[in-house]
């Protein structure tokens, strides 16, 4: 008898112990995720407000109303640009496709429509690793369920643009990576 208490004991001293590491593993592992998305958040945090017009030279006030603009660099060095604005989309798109590029050959002349669904998928997926309200996300659920949302890609080298468009307010989110 006294055998089998021994056992019982040894058995949940061991299981207790597994679930303790197991506890704390899943815990270190939590804290280095946090740790690691604060870090790129505070390098996004540390972005800067930027007009329409520094990046896209010679945008008059006839091409973009209503602008927000910020400009961040990522961790690895890659420069990037957010705006939200009001545009006629008739009006923007040909006046993006006429920037001057660096490169021609790596240079689309006309923007594209295409699928909005990898763009929904992207902003689902960093959104998952955000702490909560680190960005708003209302609008994303804007553009899952409206199917007029229209998205267009324009490579302008350096510059690509990633363009969602809401034909009923004519508000636009630009997203612009810098490529080197």
């Amino acid at each position: 008898m006294s055998c089998n208490k021994i056992e019982e004991k040894i058995d949940q001293t061991v299981q207790k112990t597994t679930e303790t590491v197991q506890q704390k593993a899943q815990q270190a592992v939590e804290e280095t995720v946090k740790k690691t998305v604060s870090e790129s958040i505070n390098s996004l945090t540390s972005s800067q407000d930027i007009k329409f017009n520094e990046v896209f030279p010679d945008a008059g006030k006839s091409v973009v109303s209503e602008e927000r603009g910020k400009k961040f660099t990522f961790p690895n060095g890659t420069e990037g640009f957010i705006f939200k604005y009001k545009a006629d989309i008739a009006v923007l798109l040909p006046f993006l496709e006429n920037q001057p590029t660096s490169n021609e050959s790596k240079s689309e002349k006309k923007a594209r429509q295409i699928d909005g669904q990898s763009i929904i998928d992207k902003i689902s997926f960093i959104s998952k690793f955000l702490p909560e309200n680190t960005i708003d996300t209302s609008f994303l659920e804007d553009i899952r369920t409206d199917k007029d949302i229209q998205y267009y890609k324009l490579k302008r080298f350096p510059n690509s643009s990633t363009i969602i468009y809401n034909p009923k307010n004519q508000t636009i989110i630009q997203y612009v990576e810098v490529n080197k």
